[in-house]
């Protein structure tokens, strides 16, 4: 059977509290060793007491090797931290800036498609219908100079087709002449 819960509270008996920082300083010194040793871990163990008496266990032999480390461990940590609240910021306005752009972007749609106009005053509305005409004409340019070259290309077709009618043609003319100078000619020998 365990031991129940211990209240955790500050001892008030000054000797009974030197006791039990004694006991759990050399518990907790070799709790760190046990991990240094099982899982091959560096580990570095700092207490001080209550009147700031110095006490440090490390797994490897030089503390300040450990410490070092750790140092340059926070520092970067640190520098990374830095460096990713300012991109987290940076990022934070470009989403909004986007977030703005786009709600622009789907306002100007929704008008553009005629919805939503209520909000719009009578300057904005005749700013709408310029826009609308402009794009209307551009629009029927281009609709415009496609039918134009669809036309220009049927009848580069039609031409094509023309010639090509035209040279199938020729060769059946010659041939029917051919044959009938021939036929002609038999008729003159035979006749003489």
């Amino acid at each position: 059977m365990g031991r129940g819960k211990v209240e955790l509270r500050r001892i008030e008996n000054k000797i009974n509290r030197q006791v039990t920082f004694s006991k759990r300083r050399g518990g907790l010194v070799k709790k760190a060793n046990e991990i240094s040793v099982l899982c091959d871990s560096e580990v570095a163990l700092i207490i001080f007491s209550h009147n700031g008496k110095l006490f440090q266990f490390s797994s490897d032999s030089c503390m300040e090797k450990i410490l070092d480390r750790y140092e340059r461990y926070l520092y970067a940590e640190r520098r990374f931290l830095a460096s990713n609240s300012e991109s987290t910021e940076n990022w934070r306005l470009e989403y909004t800036k986007l977030k703005a752009k786009i709600d622009l972007l789907q306002r100007n749609h929704k008008h553009y498609m005629g919805e939503d106009l209520e909000s719009l005053s009578l300057k904005d509305l005749q700013n709408l219908e310029q826009q609308l005409d402009t794009s209307l004409k551009l629009i029927r340019s281009r609709k415009n100079q496609l039918m134009r070259e669809s036309i220009s290309e049927l009848h580069k077709k039609d031409e094509e087709a023309e010639v090509e009618e035209v040279a199938e043609n020729i060769p059946k003319k010659d041939a029917m002449e051919f044959t009938c100078s021939s036929d002609e000619e038999r008729l003159m020998v035979a006749a003489s």
